[in-house]
């Protein structure tokens, strides 16, 4: 119990430096700020490990989860923009 709260921890941590690098209003709160950084930390492993930089099993490192983070803050933002009238 106590590994999920320190991964949701974490993630918080690393969506809210996303979403302070990429400024704007963001429709989410707290728990989709770290379901993003838990989410961009996954991705970051997920490619790292395709391109060769990361072993299988071995976690991305801060800098590269944050990236993660900012990639799926990008798509969010375009796949939930408010309609203009």
């Amino acid at each position: 119990m106590l590994h999920w709260i320190w991964m949701f921890l974490i993630g918080l941590v690393i969506g809210v430096v996303a979403k302070f690098l990429m400024p704007g209003r963001d429709p989410g709160g707290l728990v989709v700020t770290g379901l993003l950084g838990i989410a961009g930390s996954l991705l970051a492993g997920w490619l790292g490990q395709a391109l060769g930089w990361y072993r299988p099993g071995q976690p991305a490192g801060f800098i590269m989860s944050v990236i993660g983070a900012l990639i799926l803050l990008f798509l969010y933002r375009l796949l939930l923009k408010p309609k203009a009238p």
